[in-house]
């Protein structure tokens, strides 16, 4: 099963209560918070960033590492990862936008939606593109930090 949470190393910044946030798996995800509250929800923001600029240019979604030694996990929040599970389903069925549509019965710009960062697609419909691509959405919940 994948799973979209990754794992961030949180270390002191140059001004005092700032937290300068980095993620191995995903370099171009920096950022930084006042305070470890903060911090944590700007990883979250800056995370989800990284993985919606990734699918928009049609790049690879790394797997994430192990945490190490004072790494914590972040992870992409739900809209994002059903939307990263789709786009990465499609990549590995090697299915375009088009042959996705028919297989739904709809129109190509709605798939193009599905994928899109930027549109609130509704979880039903991200989930019933993922059972036409032989895939199942599994969400999870667990103890907030």
């Amino acid at each position: 099963m994948r799973t979209f949470a990754y794992p961030a190393r949180f270390e002191r910044g140059e001004a005092p209560g700032v937290l300068v946030v980095t993620f191995r798996d995903v370099p171009e995800a920096i950022t930084q918070g006042d305070g470890k509250k903060d911090a944590v929800w700007q990883a979250a923001d800056c995370l989800e960033e990284a993985i919606a600029g990734r699918i928009a240019d049609g790049r690879e979604i790394p797997k994430a590492s192990r945490p190490a030694r004072g790494e914590q996990w972040i992870p992409v929040p739900a809209p994002m990862a059903a939307k990263a599970a789709l786009y990465l389903a499609m990549r590995q069925a090697g299915m375009t936008n088009v042959q996705l549509a028919r297989k739904l019965g709809c129109d190509e710009r709605e798939v193009r939606r599905m994928l899109d960062p930027r549109h609130p697609t509704k979880l039903p419909r991200i989930k019933e593109a993922l059972d036409a691509l032989g895939k199942r959405l599994v969400v999870g919940v667990e103890e907030a930090a």
